[in-house]
């Protein structure tokens, strides 16, 4: 971790916002949260604002920390954190049963790690849908560093109101990103909408799991916590999603928590109390480092104000996930295989 990657890191924070703008951004995301006294009903209602905002602010975290993938997966003994992805995007293309000469959608693709590595592996099509202009650019740039741009395309748009026609691709996939939707069944629904009849959307979802309760104040505490720090209006139980999915007419091939009997739990990399050489800049020295680095950065005024208020929240949200994880009561790979049957019913 050198000198000029923090550098780079703390010049992108805020994204396409202006730097004097960063610090009310911040100030405005943070509020939507129950942590700071937020209401669900209001995230839901301004949740495609809450979550472009909560995008400008992280992404170049998000790179920095976890590469162009972000997202989590089951992990074998000896295997490292980026093997795991990449198997399962791997996982993920051949659930699909995905080839040449396919029309894949990608839904809430981030920067894209994941839908190149998907199109190298299968040799489909894709196109990644993203409401986050950032990341577009972002995603765009690194398409053309991979060689991709003629087999992958950003589109963007807003997943609970495509403007692409019904019965489009042979495939969706979606990777720990509908659970920023603030209507799960409107989501599913127009993702059913541009599949074609008879093809397959898979899915990881965070989700909730039977041992969350409710009425448990910790429970409680550690799901706001993740909602702060991953821009989520909520979090819904594995049921509520698997209902939502049969709700709008999917056909469930099959569904599992791929954490439940994963050798090394998916929270790992977020343990501070581990050492890593591989995942280094998400241990407790490593993360010291970077919030120092940022917090003197942002005092010479390179980074906008506000930046460490970003590192502060990032880092609540990764603790909150790694007990969430330790306690049992939440998952970010819930995994469905669904169908759209080849006749409406």
């Amino acid at each position: 971790m050198s000198n000029s990657e923090v550098l780079d890191l703390a010049l992108r924070i805020g994204g396409n916002l202006k730097k004097k703008d960063v610090q009310s951004a911040v100030q405005q995301y943070e509020n939507y949260h129950a942590y700071y006294g937020g209401e669900e009903e209001l995230r839901k209602a301004n949740c495609s604002e809450m979550v472009h905002k909560y995008y400008d602010l992280v992404t170049s975290f998000y790179e920095f920390g976890w590469g162009e993938s972000f997202h989590f997966a089951s992990r074998w003994k000896g295997e490292s954190l980026r093997e795991s992805i990449k198997r399962h995007e791997h996982f993920l293309a051949l659930q699909l049963a995905l080839k040449p000469g396919m029309k894949v959608l990608d839904v809430g693709c981030g920067i894209g790690g994941p839908l190149r590595e998907i199109a190298r592996f299968s040799s489909a099509s894709i196109t990644g849908l993203n409401n986050n202009e950032f990341q577009i650019s972002r995603g765009m740039e690194l398409n053309r560093l991979a060689g991709l741009t003629k087999s992958c395309e950003f589109v963007k748009d807003d997943f609970m109101k495509m403007s692409f026609s019904d019965d489009t691709f042979d495939a969706v996939y979606a990777i720990e990103a509908t659970c920023h939707a603030p209507d799960v069944v409107g989501c599913y629904k127009e993702i059913y909408r541009v599949l074609k009849p008879g093809q397959y959307f898979a899915l990881d979802e965070w989700c909730l799991t039977d041992h969350y309760n409710p009425n448990n104040e910790s429970h409680k505490k550690v799901k706001a916590e993740i909602e702060l720090g991953a821009g989520l209006p909520d979090i819904k139980t594995n049921r509520q999603c698997l209902d939502a999915l049969k709700l709008v007419g999917f056909e469930v091939i099959w569904e599992k928590d791929l954490a439940s009997d994963s050798p090394i739990p998916w929270y790992l990399p977020l343990d501070t109390s581990q050492f890593s050489i591989t995942s280094f800049r998400a241990t407790a020295f490593g993360r010291f480092i970077v919030r120092t680095m940022v917090k003197i950065l942002e005092f010479a005024r390179i980074a906008p104000a506000g930046s460490n208020r970003v590192t502060s929240f990032l880092e609540k949200a990764a603790d909150a996930l790694k007990e969430g994880g330790r306690m049992g009561i939440f998952t970010p790979i819930y995994f469905f295989l669904v169908r759209k049957p080849l006749l409406d019913h």
